[in-house]
């Protein structure tokens, strides 16, 4: 039988501060026993390396663990300097070709794997409109959600052709925000209309392809949802996610270390709103303190509320159930064998070869 503690360590996916574990880690990792670990540039420095963490990590949590990194291509690219640099998800949509697109994710499947990771957090289904231009650059892949639908489907199947999971970002919408989630809460002056035939297209017409969505910390007040962040918001998770568009996959949080989130409302009421607003995992991508401040925070709330406890044993047993069904379990868990030193150098030359194929393929 689930203990309280146990739920709660397997709502946690959390980052590591370098590239070796520390005995502090070790220690917080042994007690907590997350779901799923995240890894950044600090933690990366050869695939061997890198497996050596991911497996030492992952051997606190239990199976269908998530190995995860963000790999989307161009600005956000944790393997640029341990492989080559990936191309944008703009400049590789702007091509206008499918072949090109699955080719995107299915390299970003194989760098991924070949470090030993077996989920990558993208793709961007944010529009590229012009408020958020300054802020997302060239993260998001097109305009227009038929531009984004078309990309993200092509992307998804690279990535689950080489046995990678995706994660789509970031849910409800980016697209219309002028301040960066990562040092404030975005207040996106869209209407509930215009979010869903536009920003939401995109979740609507791929929710039975997308293993994972990942939620924003923006808020959306021209909504129902009001001036809560959509992390934190029952509306945003519950009402329009899981019920109206029918999403039945696992929902993660954006980094709830994020100023768009924890200058809305400390750790403690954050992770505990994010529960009950429907996530399944939470992601605390760096302090020690922070993780184990969540963690405390809804076994607290457990122990305090049986109404609580019930959804947190609940929420527990949901999220286990879709990392281990059959289809999830070709995804989630053993990244497969590591690359030699020479594959992993040919799998470089054919990321440069793509970037320059790409550069080439641009519209004038």
């Amino acid at each position: 039988m689930t203990t309280i503690r146990q739920a709660a360590g397997s709502l946690l996916v959390v980052g590591l501060s370098g590239p070796e574990l520390t005995a502090l880690e070790r220690a917080w990792l042994k007690l907590i026993r997350p779901a799923g670990i995240i890894l950044f540039r600090r933690n990366i420095q050869t695939a061997p390396q890198t497996r050596t963490l991911l497996d030492e990590a992952t051997a606190y949590s239990g199976p269908a663990h998530l190995r995860c990194v963000d790999i989307e291509g161009g600005t956000v690219d944790r393997l640029r300097d341990a492989v080559a640099p990936m191309p944008s998800a703009k400049s590789v949509s702007r091509t206008g070709n499918l072949r090109l697109m699955q080719k995107h994710g299915e390299l970003i499947a194989r760098e991924a794997r070949a470090f030993g990771f077996n989920t990558t957090l993208a793709p961007v289904l944010d529009l590229a409109l012009p408020a958020s231009a300054s802020v997302m650059g060239t993260r998001a892949a097109a305009a227009d959600p038929e531009g984004v639908i078309r990309y993200a489907r092509a992307f998804l199947a690279g990535l689950a052709f080489r046995g990678a999971a995706g994660c789509a970002k970031h849910f409800p919408g980016l697209g219309g925000g002028t301040l960066d989630s990562h040092l404030e809460t975005p207040s996106i002056q869209r209407t509930g209309a215009e979010l869903w035939q536009e920003d939401l297209a995109p979740y609507r017409a791929l929710s039975t392809e997308l293993p994972m969505v990942m939620v924003s910390h923006a808020a959306y007040p021209r909504t129902p949802g009001k001036n809560l962040p959509a992390t934190a918001s029952p509306y945003w998770v519950t009402t329009v996610l899981q019920k109206r568009i029918g999403y039945r996959g696992l929902i993660f949080s954006d980094d709830m270390e994020m100023g768009g989130i924890l200058k809305f409302m400390p750790m403690e009421e954050a992770a505990i709103a994010a529960v009950r607003a429907g996530i399944h995992l939470l992601e605390i991508c760096h302090s020690p303190e922070l993780i184990l401040r969540c963690y405390e925070s809804l076994i607290h709330e457990a122990e305090r509320s049986a109404t609580f406890r019930k959804l947190l044993l609940d929420r527990a047993k949901v999220t286990g159930r879709l990392r281990s069904t059959r289809s999830a379990s070709l995804l989630f868990g053993s990244p497969g064998r590591a690359l030699p030193a020479k594959q992993l150098a040919t799998l470089a030359d054919q990321v440069r070869r793509f970037a320059a194929n790409i550069e080439k393929e641009q519209p004038q």
